[in-house]
């Protein structure tokens, strides 16, 4: 089972989520554990007060190291990582997911205001980790789709392995898109490949598509992806 505990000064904002749909599943089946900790719980004043002036001057306030890193010794012995959200941190990504999903705990800080002091990110050697170029309120938006990636790769979340084979990110490139029944909506139907009955042809018109897509889209990705393809032999023209 993952442990996934959870740092923050707004657990009530987190609960609803992780209770429904495959969050929600994957506890009841004993897959996951999620404890949200009240970082105002580690405070020593009667204000539980988290924050001060940042050193140096300069607008907004900082969150206090001392309250996160008594909030982390509660959870006591603990083996996985100590993952910070931040908008400085390094992109969070598909193989993170997988990595974490392997471990037997996961710990999130979610900062909030301006930022967090640094010495909780050295004393507790954590991963500092972003969910794009962009800037949010808390760190709680961006640690529930962390939590969303990595619980939904546990065993048995997903009704069957190919499906989240078929992902975007799973094997590098975005995913082709889907279409259902019906066959026409609005004089809008679908491409006939996909009702040949042909499974190679449209496994094929899937990778093409796969491969099309994150050229356009995402030439990061394709160039990392081109760049495995050589080194395995299999380049593609």
């Amino acid at each position: 089972m993952l442990q996934v505990n959870v740092v923050t000064l707004f657990p009530e904002a987190m609960a609803p989520y992780l209770a429904a749909s495959i969050p929600g599943r994957v506890a009841a089946a004993g897959k996951a554990s999620y404890r949200m900790v009240q970082l105002r719980d580690f405070t020593h004043d009667k204000h539980q007060t988290v924050d001060d002036a940042p050193f140096g001057g300069g607008a907004g306030m900082v969150l206090k190291a001392e309250p996160f890193l008594e909030a982390v010794e509660s959870l006591g012995p603990r083996q996985g990582p100590v993952v910070v959200m931040s908008a400085r941190g390094r992109k969070f990504t598909h193989d993170d997911a997988v990595r974490w999903s392997m471990q037997p705990d996961l710990t999130i800080l979610c900062g909030h205001y301006k930022d967090i002091d640094q010495r909780v990110v050295d004393l507790l050697q954590a991963e500092e980790v972003s969910i794009g170029d962009f800037v949010l309120t808390g760190g709680e938006p961006a640690a529930l789709c962390i939590i969303d990636a990595v619980v939904r790769l546990l065993p048995g979340a997903i009704g069957d392995h190919e499906s989240a084979s078929s992902d975007s990110h799973y094997d590098g490139l975005l995913s082709p898109p889907s279409w259902t029944r019906p066959a026409e909506v609005r004089g809008q139907g679908i491409p006939e490949v996909l009702r040949s009955g042909n499974h190679a042809a449209i496994a094929a018109w899937r990778q093409q598509e796969a491969e099309r897509l994150t050229r356009e889209r995402r030439p990061d990705l394709w160039d990392a992806f081109m760049a495995t393809e050589r080194h395995d032999g299999g380049a593609k023209s």
